[in-house]
């Protein structure tokens, strides 16, 4: 990020250089990069296992408030915190609406293995989410941001959500081109807001109040729900293990967020040098620092309440 915001800084003509080729309204070295980080990261889920995973026991009733706490509690708490902090700057305020409904696919499987939760019910929510939001993210933009486009929102949902869901299923592919892809996109994002986030500081620290907030409400209620549901009074037990596990899962696939998307749909609807792309892309910019904290957390929180 620091590397990005530099050389979008010391280097005036980085920005016209993207902009050369555009595809879809967003220039197309962030595109591919978008693209890139995605698809790897969804070929890691093991689609041809998840007929017997959708038998595990207690599946549904995790699926159901996995739902509930993504579609339901996120968006609108989001949107709560968007008005309640930035009343007065609207396009910043759309900005940050439209993280908070792309709900996270990609990176929830890294801060779940790093957290050490259950990987196949991580799986089964991932996929559930990414089609989920093939078919919601669109609707619900347009019902909580009227003047959105419905279809520039469901274009660029299906060219950077559906390509690299596709093309996951297809390949299956194991490799370590998701963080390369993670580390260039990230660059080249910063570079190109660089100038407009050293330029307007006081909105971009306004903006990080409403995403710090969301991160650390959505991810403790849905810890602690999914723990409270689960404890027997059996802690130290391999069951121990599963509610921590369990609650992990539940935790970061509400308390995180497909920054991915909502960069593209701000880019590609109100175009990269707009108050709402830049709104996007600080997204990143708080979510990795608050989440690898709460990464941290988790762990301690293993071996304090589980004694695992």
């Amino acid at each position: 990020m620091v590397i990005g915001v530099v050389i979008g800084n010391y280097a005036p003509g980085v920005q016209p250089a993207f902009d050369t080729v555009r595809f879809n309204g967003v220039s197309i070295p962030i595109a591919i990069g978008l693209l890139i980080m995605m698809w790897p990261i969804l070929t890691k889920v093991q689609y041809e296992t998840l007929p017997k995973l959708f038998s595990l026991p207690k599946l549904w009733m995790n699926v159901g408030i996995s739902m509930f706490l993504n579609w339901i509690v996120g968006p609108l708490v989001m949107v709560g915190l968007a008005w309640a902090t930035l009343p007065d700057l609207p396009g910043y305020r759309t900005g940050v609406i439209l993280v908070g409904l792309a709900r996270c696919i990609a990176m929830v499987m890294i801060w779940n293995q790093l957290a050490q939760g259950n990987s196949d019910y991580c799986a089964i929510l991932v996929v559930i989410n990414s089609i989920l939001q093939i078919i919601l993210y669109s609707p619900y933009a347009l019902t909580l941001h009227q003047y959105l486009s419905y279809g520039d929102v469901a274009i660029s949902v299906l060219i950077y959500l559906g390509i690299p869901l596709a093309m996951g299923i297809i390949t299956r592919l194991q490799c370590v081109l998701a963080l390369v892809g993670l580390l260039y996109t990230i660059i080249v994002m910063f570079a190109y807001q660089g100038r407009n986030i050293v330029h307007h500081l006081n909105p971009v620290f306004r903006v990080f109040v409403p995403m710090i907030l969301y991160f650390l409400i959505m991810w403790s209620s849905a810890f602690a729900f999914t723990y409270f549901l689960y404890r027997k009074g059996n802690s130290g037990s391999a069951e121990g293990v599963v509610e921590y596990e369990m609650a992990v899962v539940q935790a970061f696939t509400a308390g995180s967020n497909n920054f991915e998307l909502a960069i593209a749909v701000a880019i590609a609807v109100y175009g990269v040098g707009s108050e709402q792309a830049l709104a996007a892309t600080i997204g990143p910019l708080v979510e990795v620092p608050v989440l690898l904290a709460l990464t941290w957390l988790a762990l301690w929180l293993r071996v304090r309440i589980y004694q695992c």
